[in-house]
């Protein structure tokens, strides 16, 4: 088949090697031009330089709507488009311009986890797996037919780091197990069941602050998913930003007001969790390792030396 890519980052660099590896005849990339964002610069491995490595000719665009690319795309006559971490809408008049459709690639279980950095999402939520799905595009997004998809286990200990990886792996052999299947002229793929699905808005960093009136269990996997390289979950301790880069939920159970500094348990501090906290039900967050705004990084019970005092979302 001869192949157009639109895809950014690490997502779309795996996606790109896999196209380029796969026998088939990539024509043109579309790619981003280089971004300052601080999610965009996580996992930033250069589509536009693998495709010059392969002499594949390629054009940087923020959005796909412009008469120069409409008609480079013409020009190039695709059998397929492929898309991964494509950041902008890609209009019908492209997805639908090849005879076999666009493929786009999403890092998480469609239906679930539309839209938005899904891993981190996802094991905020707690949920027991992720995964990657190739699906046939159309008019509404992440909502075509399922070609492939695959699953991973998330682990009690898991980070956002951990299951990137993880999922990344997944995506050299989802794609060429897809190309092969759009090869063979199947058409025959899984409708969605829309009944199941969801939508994320992009991170930032208010999604990184934490809410002492959440649930312990709440917050700790809210550290894992803020796990380096991403921004960390933070709060304000005597007007202080402090990240919270390791945490677990206490054994103990400890009642009284959320976010109060209040007693060490085994390596860290405990810290008062949860909305319903003073009726003593719940259990508290140990905070074990921080990182100071001056990037130093400490245990806990070196950094909180006294007990008390609270932790805030604002400073």
């Amino acid at each position: 088949m001869r192949v157009v890519m639109f895809g950014y980052q690490t997502w779309g660099h795996r996606t790109l090697q896999a196209l380029l590896e796969s026998g088939h005849e990539v024509l043109l990339v579309v790619t981003h031009p280089k971004s300052d964002h601080a999610y965009e610069k996580i996992w930033d491995d250069s589509v536009a330089d693998l495709a010059a490595e392969h002499g594949v000719p390629t054009l940087l665009r923020n959005r796909p709507d412009d008469e120069e690319l409409m008609g480079r795309l013409k020009a190039a006559a695709p059998d397929l488009i492929v898309a991964n971490n494509w950041r902008t809408w890609i209009p019908p008049q492209i997805f639908n311009l090849p005879a076999r459709g666009t493929l786009n690639i999403h890092d998480s279980l469609l239906p679930a986890y539309a839209g938005f950095s899904p891993i981190v999402w996802a094991l905020i939520n707690g949920e027991k797996q992720v995964g990657v799905t190739a699906h046939m595009m159309n008019d509404e997004l992440d909502a075509g037919d399922i070609v492939v998809q695959r699953a991973v286990p998330v682990g009690p200990a898991d980070t956002a780091t951990d299951l990137f990886h993880r999922t990344v792996d997944l995506l050299g052999p989802i794609v060429t197990e897809a190309l092969d299947l759009l090869a063979s002229g199947r058409t025959d793929f899984t409708p969605q069941d829309r009944t199941r699905a969801s939508f994320f808005h992009k991170r930032s960093i208010e999604d990184s602050r934490i809410d002492w009136a959440w649930p312990a269990e709440d917050t700790e996997r809210l550290v894992r998913a803020q796990s380096d390289p991403y921004p960390n979950a933070f709060t304000h301790y005597k007007g202080q930003r402090v990240r919270v880069l390791k945490a677990s939920v206490s054994k103990g159970v400890y009642g009284g007001t959320p976010g109060r500094v209040f007693i060490r348990e085994g390596d860290g501090v405990v810290i008062v969790a949860g909305a319903d906290a003073h009726r003593g039900r719940n259990h508290g967050l140990v905070i074990e390792r921080v990182r100071t705004d001056d990037d130093i990084d400490l245990p806990a019970t070196e950094f909180f030396q006294t007990m008390g005092g609270y932790l805030t979302d604002r400073p």
